[in-house]
């Protein structure tokens, strides 16, 4: 009777082991391998800031919906020292994700990559604001960069750093700074001014600089047929070489900082701009927006004519009219006046 009643407390005692056995390596199986982290989304993105502390990034990820059982996260991040290793950075979760996932995740520092796609950009202040929704750097960060003072190191300033950028799509990660992402820039503008095209701005008697404020000029102009670069950009060397204004309305609607003016009108001439062609012989003192490698090398290429003055055609097919003579030139403008009159374009 004593052993079959001894054999019942074992059993019990076992039985007790097993079960909390069970609930033990239950509990640990939500805690880290589970795949607790469940959202509508295929995948969530995420934004340690460089500054965070531990409480910081579990608050964040618990209002974001992304850990659903702090308390779980907590145990795995102080295993993991986690709180010690706080790297900052863009991170995408994907749906379905364990706790031991994500915080392995937050601990490898692997960023989402990102990228900037720099086009049809016609002020350094609208590159800024790019920067400024791609990195982590503030306005403040961002513009002490683009100061004088800084981008001396480059040979640029804040007036004609656009030139330094060449239009495409790169690489960044958000915690990336500014001055990285200049440096970057620069090291792709001095790979773009071989020796080669160097050669050819010289014997334009321009510097790299120069052909870029020309390029500049010469896109403006004509963003639609490449083929009549090259000839504008004649026109315009022709001009700069009997230093005559290059009265380019482009320059104009820069001046005035309105780009959505589809007319340009005689009061526009007057403006005090070092960028009013009109008024100014030369270059004006930057580009009037970010020259593509097309543009670039059409103006280093350019076309040896004799053309003086250019108009648009009044089919507004973005073509141009090309003359030698003053004559021929009102000629082509009072055609392409009137047709902007019938289409009732003021402005």
């Amino acid at each position: 009777m004593a052993k079959s009643t001894l054999m019942k407390k074992v059993a019990a005692f076992l039985l007790v082991i097993v079960l909390t056995g069970g609930v033990a390596c239950y509990i640990f199986y939500r805690a880290f391998y589970y795949p607790s982290i469940r959202f509508h989304e295929k995948s969530r993105l995420i934004y340690i800031h460089t500054d965070w502390n531990y409480p910081q990034v579990r608050d964040m990820l618990v209002q974001k919906g992304i850990v659903s059982s702090p308390e779980f996260f907590d145990l795995i991040a102080r295993i993991k020292n986690y709180s010690n290793h706080i790297k900052p950075g863009r991170y995408r979760v994907m749906n379905h994700t364990s706790n031991l996932q994500l915080v392995n995740l937050l601990l490898s520092g692997r960023q989402e990559p990102e990228t900037v796609s720099l086009y049809n950009i016609r002020t350094i202040k609208e590159l800024k604001d790019i920067l400024g929704l791609k990195l982590e750097s503030d306005s403040a960060i961002i513009a002490s960069s683009f100061s004088d003072k800084n981008l001396k190191q480059y040979g640029f300033t804040n007036e004609n750093a656009l030139a330094m950028f060449l239009p495409g799509t790169y690489p960044l990660l958000w915690t990336d700074t500014p001055d990285a992402f200049l440096k970057s820039m620069h090291t792709i503008y001095e790979n773009f001014w071989s020796p080669e095209r160097r050669k050819k701005a010289a014997a334009m008697q321009l510097t790299p600089l120069q052909v870029s404020v020309l390029a500049s000029i010469v896109q403006a102009e004509q963003s639609q047929y490449d083929g009549e670069k090259s000839i504008i950009a004649g026109l315009y060397l022709n001009r700069l070489k009997k230093d005559m204004p290059l009265q380019s309305d482009p320059t104009l609607i820069y001046a005035r900082g309105d780009f959505s003016i589809l007319r340009v009108l005689d009061g526009d001439k007057r403006i005090n701009s070092p960028y009013n062609t009109y008024l100014h012989t030369g270059l004006p003192p930057g580009p009037i927006d970010m020259p593509s490698v097309s543009s670039l090398d059409a103006t280093l290429n350019y076309n040896k004519n004799d053309y003086l003055y250019m108009c648009a055609e009044n089919d507004f097919s973005g073509r141009h009219h090309f003359s030698t003579s003053l004559k021929e030139q009102e000629q082509y403008a009072t055609r392409y006046r009137k047709a902007l009159n019938q289409r009732q374009i003021v402005r």
